[in-house]
């Protein structure tokens, strides 16, 4: 009896660790088994149904975003475990516009270009990046906008497109200047002009200047006399900016009727209210020799020398 004893407690010993070692083994692989799965996929799975979008996309900018097509689009494991449902990715054809910008905003946010998108005429009329932008076809490879700049500016800016066809215009049509080197679509800080409305979101300059003087730099200033109507309503006040029927962008077919928009001794005008002087008497407007203002007042866009600007 000794002996059959002796040799059951190594044998009963051996399967009392079995059974322990065996039962943490299966408590492990539970445990890992009971984790939820990684949400993410990877890229290489939205291929197999999106190929057209996927094809020519390593070109795209937004391949060196984290995580591929599931930076912008969320984890794609549900959607495709379940065969393709909108309501499991982001898709962004279903998104509000607020829904939209928030989410390309998560990256976007950073420039300075940006920081009143959210105040823009475009987002306050809810035109927000996916109406402007084609990420996965472009048809420009800067900024990977839908249309070429200016065809995509005239479907909505209709108005400004007949402008541009204009005689006298910026050169627009022609590739010369893009719609961007004067505005920002993405809005713009308040100005120091217009009593500090900025039009139609344009870029400034140095110093929150006029984006005229970026290429027309011999009008910036400052000068000693200065044109109180470039200082205070801008080059508007003068000049139409995208196309005009008359020599120079003005307003006006004749020189002296625009000068006498402002020069007319009406009272409650000006700067100081008291209206702004007209011209002496010894001016005939009647007269052809004085209904070319500029051909005396040379630097009417302000002088260094002169007051009335002469010289």
């Amino acid at each position: 009896m000794d002996t059959f004893h002796n040799c059951s407690r190594p044998r009963s010993l051996i399967v009392t660790k079995v059974l322990r070692y065996w039962s943490l083994f299966l408590l492990f692989f539970g445990v890992l088994w009971a984790q939820p799965k990684d949400p993410y996929i990877g890229s290489q799975a939205c291929r197999g149904c999106h190929l057209v979008q996927t094809q020519d996309f390593f070109r795209n900018a937004h391949t060196k975003a984290d995580r591929g097509c599931e930076g912008c689009h969320g984890p794609g494991r549900a959607h495709v475990n379940g065969g393709g449902k909108k309501d499991a990715i982001i898709a962004f054809s279903t998104l509000t516009p607020k829904k939209s910008l928030d989410t390309c905003l998560q990256c976007h946010s950073k420039d300075m270009s940006r920081a009143n998108i959210r105040r823009s005429s475009h987002t306050q009329s809810e035109v927000v990046c996916a109406n402007c932008h084609s990420i996965h076809k472009s048809a420009t490879p800067k900024y990977l906008l839908a249309h070429q700049q200016k065809d995509l500016c005239y479907t909505c800016h209709t108005d400004v497109k007949a402008q541009f066809s204009m005689p006298f215009k910026h050169r627009v049509n022609e590739g010369t200047v893009q719609c961007s080197d004067c505005h920002n679509p993405h809005g713009a800080p308040a100005s120091n002009w217009r009593m500090g409305q900025r039009p139609r979101m344009q870029q400034h300059a140095q110093s929150n200047e006029q984006s005229c003087v970026q290429c027309h730099a011999d009008k910036r200033g400052p000068f000693l006399f200065e044109h109180a109507a470039l200082r205070v309503d801008g080059c508007n006040s003068c000049h139409a900016p995208h196309g005009s029927a008359n020599p120079r962008l003005l307003n006006r077919p004749v020189v002296f009727t625009l000068c006498l928009e402002c020069h007319n001794g009406a009272a409650g005008f000006g700067r100081t209210g008291e209206g702004i002087p007209t011209q002496s008497g010894s001016h005939n407007m009647a007269d052809p020799r004085y209904q070319n203002c500029t051909a005396c007042h040379v630097k009417i866009h302000g002088s260094n020398a002169d007051a009335r600007f002469l010289r």
